[in-house]
């Protein structure tokens, strides 16, 4: 796995690109006996986003190399390119571990190599990924897949844990740590893509909803039921339902599930309250109760979740001149 190249062709996206060339394409960190062989392997010169990047080999080369990574690709309406296709698959053939950050996920897929194993890419653009490609099993509540041979990304940031984890499988776990220090990442992150996802509410008086979902959102520290929606909507529990999916997709049940989430979630980020107090204010009831959904749901505990972000926090928050 020593030579890693990095697919380039027009249509790109730069974050990614770039985000592959500072892992691989650097120096070696702290602790580490030896480092990558890292490549461009593109068509010819390319437009990258606003950038113009000039490859170091043909795409050829992609099956001379023993990690081959496919950036994000960016317009999934748009088939990538048939050269491009054909040489991923070219270098998987030969051997090449592929692996595929944020929606370089379309490329794995259209060579064929998603087919029968499970893959992730932008909680974006799962929904597609999924109805275009029916034979993967599509993730969107994961940071990254691991399949072996095949390990394919979510969007953006979690480009990065992929990018770490397959220095940790090459160079174990203290190189990839002394290389998060230096890019000044976290090392490893708990959870998925979940924790980053937002449930917007759909516009005031654009449907039928539009009185009972801000009335539901001011009440999630009570015990609502479905029963409780469809009297305040003055509608049956069955005309209610067909209504819920059409506006937002989901069940009433579901829908009132993530609110209180999305509610802990902003509890958790904002205030100092205990984990049974977040429990009462969104209508979990016990702290146990809570725990349980909100693992199961965002990927990490309460805990976990409140550290992460408490700690972002302090980083982007503004620090003050340095004293004399």
């Amino acid at each position: 796995m020593r030579t890693v190249a990095l697919a380039v062709t027009d249509g790109m996206l730069h974050f990614e690109l770039s985000l592959a060339c500072e892992v691989f394409g650097s120096h070696a960190p702290a602790g580490a006996e030896s480092w990558y062989d890292f490549q461009l392997c593109g068509p010819g010169p390319v437009r990258v986003g606003r950038f113009r990047t000039t490859p170091d080999d043909g795409l050829d080369a992609l099956a001379r190399a023993g990690t081959v990574i496919v950036p994000g690709w960016a317009d999934i309406d748009r088939d990538p390119p048939a050269a491009l296709v054909d040489a991923v698959r070219a270098a998987h053939d030969a051997g090449a571990r592929v692996a595929s950050l944020c929606t370089g996920a379309f490329v794995l897929a259209a060579a064929g190599l998603l087919d029968g194993g499970r893959a992730t890419t932008h909680w974006a653009h799962t929904r597609e990924l999924a109805a275009r490609h029916p034979g993967v099993t599509v993730d969107p509540d994961v940071l990254y897949v691991d399949g072996g041979r095949v390990l394919t990304s979510a969007g953006k940031a979690a480009a990065m844990d992929l990018c770490l984890h397959l220095v940790r499988l090459d160079h174990g776990s203290s190189v990839a740590n002394a290389l998060a220090r230096r890019l000044v990442v976290p090392p490893h992150r708990d959870g998925g893509q979940a924790q980053f996802v937002t449930t917007p509410v759909p516009e005031p008086g654009s449907h039928p909803l539009a009185d009972l979902l801000p009335w539901a959102l001011q009440r999630l520290d009570r015990p609502l039921t479905v029963e409780d929606l469809a009297r305040r909507a003055r509608m049956s529990s069955r005309h209610l339902a067909r209504h819920f999916r059409a506006v937002t997709g989901t069940t009433p049940l579901h829908w009132l599930h993530t609110q209180r989430i999305r509610r802990a979630q902003e509890l958790l980020e904002t205030t100092d309250d205990t984990v049974d107090a977040v429990a009462t204010a969104t209508g979990m009831g016990t702290a146990t109760t809570l725990r349980r959904h909100f693992h199961r749901t965002v990927g990490v505990p309460p805990d976990t979740y409140r550290r992460t972000f408490r700690a972002r926090s302090r980083a982007d928050a503004p620090q003050p001149p340095p004293t004399r």
